[in-house]
């Protein structure tokens, strides 16, 4: 267990407290809130749950005669108040262990119940001090550095000029990132709080290299610094940063708006998704830049997307989706087979024309700015892992995003697009272009569909397997092309795809 003190000056310091722990708890985490009548535990608590629910007016009647008050919020929270718990025992009958094992529980009076809690919880302990409150908290060591994290950005929010900014959670993705909206007092634009602290090493799988290091992702903000200065330099309207960090991973950006390129049912809006064709090709008919500095001394020299990063990719596929397929790992007969095509595919790639890539360039990083013109209606976020690369690969993850479901004549559409806006643009080969786009498609589907199965099975986040059927039909029209006849027989061999006479 670890610890840290804080003095809370007024009632205003308490209810920011209770808001930068609304951004830092999760599901599991019980907390209880020790300290005299008027101490603060129930501003703590009624700041936590409206921050949590995003509602500053959210109604939080004390739970003192009811015991237990639950909220349907982002995460589910149960407000206990113990003060007139007759017995611990009771705790079981108040529905506690179901509480905790589906959200956050805030424990007023914990006292009442020690026994029955569990004893690795947080423990804030208020007392007076002065005109205002010290707070003692203490928890676990994993929880304490989600705390900890969460008061460093507040407190990085204060040396950026903004010390009351009231902040709220937007956002996370599959990876570590997380993103808060800032709102400024005095009436400024929000502004988007990007925390994104430093990867941490995984297991050595080639090299003496960990997956984010053979694939070139990046590890910590500072691709994200650079190649938004690179693109709002050439004129695309990426984030203008305001305030960062580089070592503790933390940027304050400006907000590029909310809404995206589908509707409000989740299907792509096809003006949108046209407009997102055309920037690619003004991207990638540009000329490339390796390196671009970022700050005294630190240069980001952005990585080639190589065949260590593309194999590393393709090998989800093999890896995490094939076992969980079938119940039985590859044999070593069937990974030579696979990555000996792989390998042939990736030569002919080398003739591919090269650019820089966003790497993730859909509807999740793509917003739709209705109150500009041209290519600025589109906004460009989350391309800290761009490369330079095969420029059909981009042009794969907007035609066959992975999140929405492109239907065929839209997909048509949006290469039509592409291709006509690259010929305007300078000399073009389309058939070398097709044949990179399908091979690019094809890499791309199965490294996502080894990504479903590993974050279900490692991470404990089975809701990405909803976008399993979308990838496989993306990836069966990728290997249409003669170039992946060789892939798409390994793939019905291997029981991945079904034979074309079964169908």
């Amino acid at each position: 267990m670890k610890s840290l003190e804080r003095l809370l000056k007024d009632e205003a310091a308490t209810i920011e407290l209770g808001e930068d722990l609304a951004l830092a708890l999760k599901i599991g985490d019980c907390v209880g809130l020790s300290g005299d009548l008027g101490a603060g535990k129930s501003t703590f608590a009624r700041a936590f749950l409206r921050a949590m629910a995003d509602d500053e007016g959210l109604e939080v009647p004390s739970p003192t005669f009811t015991l237990v008050q639950s909220y349907e919020l982002r995460i589910p929270v149960a407000h206990f108040d113990l003060y007139r718990l007759a017995d611990a025992s009771e705790l079981d009958e108040l529905g506690f262990a179901e509480a905790l094992s589906e959200g956050i529980c805030l424990v007023e009076w914990p006292e009442k119940a020690e026994g029955a809690l569990p004893a690795d919880r947080i423990t804030l302990s208020f007392t007076h001090e002065g005109e205002g409150r010290r707070v003692r908290i203490t928890a676990p060591d994993a929880a304490f550095e989600r705390i900890a994290r969460s008061l460093a950005i507040r407190t990085f929010l204060a040396d950026a000029g903004h010390p009351r900014a009231r902040r709220r959670h937007l956002s996370g993705d599959a990876s570590v990132r997380a993103y808060e909206r800032i709102h400024i007092a005095g009436g400024e634009p929000a502004k988007i709080l990007m925390d994104a602290a430093k990867h941490k090493p995984g297991p050595i799988l080639q090299d003496g290299k960990y997956y984010q290091q053979l694939a070139h992702l990046a590890e910590d903000v500072i691709p994200f610094v650079a190649i938004s200065e690179l693109l709002r330099k050439r004129g695309f309207s990426a984030p203008a940063i305001y305030a960062r960090d580089l070592d503790k991973g933390l940027l304050l950006i400006e907000d590029l708006g909310s809404e995206g390129i589908v509707d409000a049912d989740g299907m792509p809006v096809a003006e949108r998704y046209m407009e997102s064709a055309r920037l690619l090709a003004r991207l990638h008919a540009g000329p490339a830049k390796r390196g671009i500095a970022v700050a005294d001394g630190i240069v980001h020299h952005v990585p080639d997307f190589d065949r260590t990063a593309m194999k590393i990719e393709t090998s989800l596929l093999i890896d995490w989706y094939l076992p969980w397929k079938r119940g039985l790992p590859a044999s070593e007969a069937e990974r030579k087979d696979y990555f000996a095509i792989w390998d042939r595919l990736i030569d002919s790639l080398g003739s591919a024309e090269k650019n820089l890539l966003l790497r993730d360039f859909h509807s999740p990083n793509i917003l739709w700015r209705p109150d500009r013109t041209g290519l600025d209606r589109i906004g460009i976020i989350d391309f800290q892992d761009a490369m330079i690369g095969p420029t059909a690969y981009d042009v794969a993850s907007l035609v066959q995003d992975a999140r929405v479901s492109v239907d065929p004549e839209l997909a048509e559409r949006l290469l039509s697009a592409y291709v006509a806006e690259r010929k305007l643009l300078g000399i073009f080969d389309e058939t070398a272009f097709l044949r990179d786009w399908h091979i690019m498609a094809a890499q791309r589907n199965c490294k996502l569909a080894g990504i479903w199965v590993r974050l279900k099975e490692r991470d404990g986040k089975p809701g990405y397997m909803k976008h399993m059927p979308r990838t496989f039909a993306y990836l069966q029209h990728a290997l249409t092309h003669e170039v992946l006849t060789p892939l798409r027989e390994w793939c019905i061999k291997a029981g991945i795809l079904a034979s074309e006479s079964a169908n």
